[in-house]
């Protein structure tokens, strides 16, 4: 039986997320599993006056790649690729997992060079959508895999993942605006603000200096759902951008390799020393495959107050209000960050009570307390 919710959900990530316009080249891209929902998306850009293209390829045939692929196919950049990255007018990306541990064997090395490789495309992805030349969003279709990462029944999952983006509303779009003003006033209080301390009772104590950097809004339109407020260290600081220690809460995820209590240490913009309990291996190899894979290119703030488990899923995690998260690898240019890696590693750290509390201060000002805003209108403060 056809899941309403599923139109409900393309509706908002071709008219809202990603604003199709007629006349638009545009990709839609997900496991055969997420077929629904890339039907529903296929119509909706279409109505929209639009050029829709399809990529529907399984995701286990990374895994194929990683056994079989010799070192010149690992460097390997595909034109292709890089000339659709560089004619699309949007691209509309589904996490659609039928199983998240299926490159969980694969030799770290060989992740590490074949994303290197990527760089190339990804700079240009990067690069488009700063200068507002390319319009994005990502979404999670539920399978069986992601629920049971989430402990949960696929249907149970469903229900979450909807949940989250408000589409149980009558007008998802409205709540999402109504979210967007709030988010804002986070926003214009950060702007022109020079660094911010994060500490927490488990150990971190990070300081990022974010002086004459963009922050943005979160509001639904490159990542659905969404909820967070980011911007990039200033990286070309005297002081580097980015000094101390952070202890991550949960594990963090990439290709599918779970890599749990991490905890890095930065001086002068640099991971200098990074430890792990579980699969310190990957976490290494994912480090050292570019110069700019050991900088910070992105510090975010989650708000969204909806989400409120850990459910191995970063889309979903990283928006946890009470938490903040911050992305090893690529910057995002248009916040002023420009650091360049094949590499983009959200982790997330906990600063709620359940997780031994924490506070953000801005200029020595606090404005985060155990996982709370301190400012009245803010998310999740009313």
């Amino acid at each position: 039986m056809h899941d309403p919710r599923l139109d409900k959900l393309a509706q908002v990530l071709v008219h809202y997320s990603t604003g199709v316009k007629p006349g638009w080249l545009v990709r839609l891209s997900g496991d055969p599993v997420a077929l629904p929902l890339l039907e529903a998306l296929y119509e909706q850009v279409l109505k929209a006056g639009a050029h829709p293209v399809l990529h529907c390829a399984p995701g286990d045939l990374a895994e194929v790649f990683f056994a079989h692929a010799n070192d010149e196919q690992l460097d390997y950049v595909n034109p292709l690729q890089l000339h659709e990255v560089g004619a699309i007018d949007a691209s509309i990306g589904l996490w659609a997992d039928t199983n998240t541990k299926s490159l969980s064997r694969v030799d770290p090395k060989r992740q590490s060079r074949a994303s290197a490789a990527r760089r190339p495309i990804m700079d240009l992805f990067m690069k488009r959508a700063a200068a507002g030349e390319l319009k994005w969003c990502g979404t999670q279709y539920p399978t069986s895999a992601s629920a049971q990462d989430a402990e949960r029944s696929l249907r149970q999952y469903e229900d979450f993942v909807f949940a989250a983006g408000h589409l149980a509303a009558d007008d998802p779009v409205a709540v999402w605006r109504a979210i967007s003003e709030k988010q804002q006033k986070v926003v214009d209080y950060l702007t022109g603000k020079k660094e911010l301390r994060f500490q927490t009772a488990a150990g971190t104590d990070l300081r990022v200096n974010v002086e004459g950097m963009t922050w943005i809004n979160c509001d639904g339109h490159e990542n659905f759902p969404d909820g967070e407020v980011f911007t990039g260290p200033n990286l070309a600081a005297d002081d580097g951008g980015v000094n101390g220690v952070v202890r991550y809460s949960f594990p963090a995820v990439h290709h599918g390799r779970e890599v749990h209590d991490i905890v890095l240490t930065f001086e002068k913009g640099r991971v200098v020393e990074a430890a792990a309990s579980k699969n310190q291996d990957f976490l290494l190899a994912m480090l050292d495959q570019d110069e700019g894979a050991r900088r910070l290119g992105e510090i975010a703030i989650g708000t969204n107050y909806a989400i409120t488990e850990y459910t191995k899923n970063t889309l979903f995690d990283e928006k946890i209000g009470g938490t903040f998260h911050a992305a090893v690898g690529a910057g995002y240019p248009e916040t002023g960050n420009r650091n360049e890696s094949g590499l983009h590693w959200d982790m997330v750290c906990d600063m709620r009570p359940e997780a031994g509390g924490g506070t953000i201060t801005v200029d020595g000002e606090v404005m985060s307390r155990d996982g709370e805003f301190v400012f009245d209108g803010w998310p999740g403060n009313d």
